[in-house]
């Protein structure tokens, strides 16, 4: 293990022990009203919204799959990898903000059309990453570890730690993974963006929040992506 190696290793606790951590009271508090305002909402609705972002996630996955470039890690070490997913993060992270500004400006009917975008480029950079650190999309499996980094990022204390868990040991856990749970899913997803969605309908201010808030979901979703296949690397390569 070389010197870059060892101190990823550092970032790589320090985010273990980030994740694992409690979140904020004021999160805490939100999700239980979430919770509640959820079991108040018609079983039918939740089966709807399921259905409808499985098979968005699902057409996304073929699309990003078909349009990443593959062997992207090839002879890389992993300082090289490393930035080569930073930049990537950085082009995708311009795009969600331009996308976010442009729907936001338009009030609500644009603003719906923020959801389904805004994943798409999520998943897009998750593919991306995934064949950077030297990961087959093809792959079943590989697809499955995708979701659940995605889970990772966007989920609750509860989910969190769960989900956690299983990427922690995904060697152990990913051959028992027969199926993504869906309204596990989308739940938290929508959970997890639903406030600050909220004031990005707001025509005019939302064009600011939804820049400001696609910004920050996909700094965190590159943050988690990044430690999620280093963490896989390290345990492949030096534990």
């Amino acid at each position: 293990m070389n010197e870059y190696e060892k101190a990823v290793a550092e970032e790589v606790q320090k985010w273990m022990r980030k994740v694992n951590k409690r979140s904020s009271l004021l999160n805490r508090i939100s999700k239980k009203a979430q919770t509640k305002v959820n079991g108040l909402i018609p079983e039918k609705f939740h089966e709807i919204m399921t259905e409808s972002i499985k098979n968005m996630v699902k057409a996304t996955l073929v699309g990003s799959d078909f349009l990443t470039k593959k062997n992207q890690a090839s002879e890389m070490s992993l300082f090289e990898r490393d930035e080569l997913v930073k930049r990537k993060l950085d082009a995708y992270r311009k795009t969600a903000v331009i996308e976010g500004a442009g729907t936001g400006a338009g009030g609500i009917l644009l603003g719906l059309a923020d959801f389904p975008l805004l994943l798409s480029i999520e998943m897009k950079f998750l593919f991306e990453a995934a064949a950077i650190y030297g990961f087959d999309t093809k792959d079943y499996r590989e697809r499955l570890f995708i979701l659940h980094v995605f889970l990772l990022a966007f989920s609750s204390d509860d989910t969190r730690k769960k989900t956690f868990h299983i990427i922690e040991n995904w060697e152990e856990e990913k051959d028992r993974l027969a199926y993504m749970d869906w309204r596990e899913f989308q739940q938290e997803y929508r959970d997890y963006i639903d406030l600050v969605k909220m004031l990005q309908l707001i025509p005019g201010f939302g064009a600011i929040v939804g820049a400001y808030a696609n910004y920050n979901l996909l700094d965190h979703l590159g943050e988690t992506a990044m430690n999620a296949y280093r963490l896989r690397i390290l345990k492949e390569n030096f534990i």
